[in-house]
């Protein structure tokens, strides 16, 4: 079977920590590849001011996953599924023969009780929970956890979760990456305008100039 892990979010822009985040999990959980799923619109960021339009987004996550086994997948507009319950539904339902992991950031789990029907979520697929600089704490003490504690399963043996069933949750410890997609935003609050030109030069997230000034202030 394949061994596939899914990455949801509105990559608002894509940035290199997801994609350092995708292939370091691919090392660590011996996974094929992994999917990005950009969300057309996120129901707990419905009405922010600075979302990128979804064209913007894609052309973002497409620009940062060139020449890696990552996916970047529009199947949630593509299927008019909102939740990602439902999108996880269906897609498992279309891949049979795959065996999916979902990925994601400490920074998220504090949040998660807050998606609509999140323990079912955790009842179709094993959950790793990868690490994000500062969340630490805030991710162990997440609500979520209040339930998801007793399905918690070893990191050191992360490379057999295709041998467990859902629900089970592990916490991945990973290189940190301190990029977010906040201090791409701050730094050029108009990238989006390049991905949406036909005549594009640029198809990074951040113009030159911008991704030098950052990379001066990152540790």
């Amino acid at each position: 079977m394949k061994r596939v892990g899914l990455l949801g979010g509105s990559f608002n822009p894509a940035h290199r920590a997801h994609r350092r985040l995708s292939l370091n999990a691919i090392r660590a959980l011996g996974l094929d590849e992994v999917w990005w799923l950009v969300s057309p619109g996120n129901p707990l960021k419905d009405g922010a001011r600075d979302m990128a339009p979804f064209a913007a987004r894609l052309a973002s996550a497409r620009a940062m996953a060139r020449r890696a086994p990552i996916r970047v997948s529009d199947i949630e507009a593509r299927l008019g599924t909102r939740y990602t319950v439902d999108t996880l539904r269906k897609l498992l339902a279309r891949h049979p023969r795959t065996r999916f992991v979902w990925l994601m950031g400490e920074d998220i789990l504090p949040q998660f009780h807050r998606w609509k029907d999140w323990r079912r979520i955790a009842n179709m697929l094993p959950i790793a929970v990868v690490s994000r600089p500062g969340y630490d704490d805030d991710a162990r003490a997440a609500r979520a956890m209040g339930w998801l504690r007793r399905f918690v399963r070893p990191g050191s043996q992360a490379r057999n979760w295709t041998r467990w069933s859902a629900p089970a949750i592990f916490f991945l410890r990973l290189p940190p990456d301190p990029m977010s997609a906040t201090r791409l935003r701050e730094a050029d609050p108009h990238w989006h305008r390049r991905f949406l030109s036909p005549h594009r030069r640029d198809e990074s997230p951040l113009a030159p100039a911008t991704r030098r000034k950052l990379a001066r202030r990152t540790p």
